[in-house]
């Protein structure tokens, strides 16, 4: 079997500015979204590129327009005609614009229906935020619509509708999703939309505060380092009827990864073979191979998650077969829609004996939107040269997926992974299988502590480990790493063992093709 093309089951997706090439595109999708309501005219969106480029936003996805956004800068006048998109956003030509002023208005934001429940207005929103930071704005001001409220508006006023959807009482879809993205509601407006049927022309005023606003300064000098936030789940493995079934579990994690807004996800090695549970029974080595006919279906799978749910994804690992060969395999998902792989490079005796799998021959980084990445599956992270090679390749956190049987199997992973967080100065998250596969041989019973590590020093948690879970349960933990802090660590720790290697009596020697490094 050939190897499985990645790009096959990538999606391209990208937040850029818009252009005047997609202005038929965003007509179309206006259109989808609001229907009976005008859509801008060429010369409008021409105007806004014209004046303010950075503030039109869209969301691409495969090549296709799935969302936008369009915005402009004024400065703040509390007497301001907020409550009147028309006076404030100049008809849509924005030619009031200020470029020096302090508050980002939002005029308008839509989500194609073919691409919603993507999470795409987070994007978008997020977006923002971050022209916010970059220009050192101090708000984001925008009037939103609540269609919802024509549902109700037999039954309450638009401000008792407000109140219920503050109170978690009702769901709507535009207001509901404006909170969780950290929006305030500052009052009502009506006569907003009046063609806004599903609104009955209300809209509310809602406002983001950035707090890295600097007063006075013309913008911000250096960039804040943001927390990176990791989510490591401990997976109980129990009989499934079959895919549907691990998807929705998946799924359940995923949301609720989402929910806290991680950055990663981190599932245990070969949790897939909870699939076996479903299929005809057989010897392992052909079982292994069976479950490597589901991979089409995993990439598939995590691919949408990952976009949809806005985190990078480490699916654990799986089988793969490849030219006839089996490997055990981790991928990274990235929310961008690309998708990288690690294979397995140190297989155990029982990985050998039971399942025929071989090793692969590389070590892998991996670029994300928050820092370099590694990879290590299991039994890896017990061999220090790989870490070494991985730091040096520039990883900040090694992510490891494990499935052991054994308390004995687990603390090896678990005492290998914390000294690779002192000699390399890096994070390193374990997760690992909880739970029984009655009848599924070399896979029936599981042992797992999962935690996220750190290095030993003042800085950091007393015991070096940022979060641990309760052993044998299912379960996540979630916690925040500070990269730059790690950075500060390397350069000016108590010890220094990176920068304190006697190279001159020893050195690390990695092969990858027809190149040598020595570290």
């Amino acid at each position: 079997m050939e190897p499985l093309n990645l790009e096959d089951f990538e999606w391209r997706i990208k937040v850029r500015q818009l252009t005047m090439d997609d202005y038929e595109d965003l007509v179309a999708m206006s259109e989808r979204c609001f229907p009976g309501m005008q859509p801008w005219g060429r010369d409008q969106l021409a105007s806004q590129l014209e004046i303010f480029p950075e503030g039109q936003l869209c969301v691409e996805i495969d090549g296709e327009l799935a969302a936008s956004s369009s915005s402009l800068i004024l400065e703040y006048d509390p007497s301001l005609e907020w409550h009147n998109w028309k006076a404030v956003a100049d008809g849509g030509y924005i030619r009031n614009h200020k470029p020096k002023g302090d508050t980002l208005y939002g005029i308008e934001i839509m989500v194609d229906p073919k691409f919603r429940g993507m999470k795409l207005s987070r994007r978008l929103y997020d977006a923002r935020k971050e022209l916010c930071r970059r220009r050192n704005l101090a708000r984001i001001i925008i009037g939103g619509r609540i269609p919802g409220y024509h549902k109700y508006a037999d039954q309450m006023t638009a401000r008792e509708y407000i109140e219920k959807v503050l109170e978690k009482a009702i769901f709507d879809p535009v207001l509901t999703a404006q909170l969780a993205n950290g929006f305030s509601v500052r009052g009502l407006i009506p006569n907003y939309l009046p063609n806004d049927v599903e609104s009955c022309g209300y809209a509310t005023h809602l406002e983001w505060i950035n707090l890295d606003y600097v007063p006075g300064a013309k913008r911000r000098f250096h960039h804040v380092i943001e927390p990176i936030r990791i989510c490591v789940v401990q997976y109980e493995m129990r009989a499934i009827s079959g895919f549907d079934e691990f998807a929705k579990q998946v799924e359940f994690f995923m949301d609720t990864a989402s929910d806290y807004k991680c950055d990663f996800i981190l599932f245990p090695e070969l949790f897939t073979t909870q699939l076996l549970s479903c299929v005809e029974p057989t010897r392992p080595g052909q079982a292994a191979r069976r479950l490597a006919e589901f991979t089409p279906q995993y990439l598939d799978l995590f691919t949408e998650m990952a976009v949809k749910y806005d985190i990078n994804v480490i699916g654990g690992s799986t089988f793969v077969v490849e030219h006839e060969t089996l490997y055990n395999v981790a991928y990274l998902f990235q929310r961008d829609g690309t998708i990288g792989k690690q294979y397995k490079l140190h297989i155990t005796p029982s990985e050998r004996k039971w399942w025929g799998v071989s090793p692969g021959d590389r070590v892998e980084v991996f670029e994300t939107d928050c820092g370099v990445v590694g990879i290590q599956i299991c039994y890896d992270i017990e061999f220090p040269e790989l870490s070494r090679i991985a730091s040096y390749k520039g990883a900040q956190i090694v992510f490891v997926p494990f499935n052991t049987d054994t308390r004995h199997g687990y603390l090896r992973v678990r005492h290998c992974a914390q000294a690779r967080c002192v000699e390399n100065h890096l994070y390193v998250a374990i997760s690992g299988c909880t739970g029984n596969l009655p009848f599924v041989e070399n896979a029936d019973i599981h042992y797992a502590q999962s935690g996220i590590f750190t290095p030993a020093d003042a800085e950091f948690a007393r015991d070096a480990v940022a979060a641990e879970c309760n052993p044998n349960v299912e379960t996540v933990i979630i916690h925040d790493l500070d990269f730059e802090q790690l950075r500060r660590h390397r350069e000016s720790g108590t010890v220094q063992n990176w920068n304190d290697r006697r190279r001159d009596l020893y050195q690390v020697v990695y092969r990858e093709g027809d190149r040598k490094y020595e570290i």
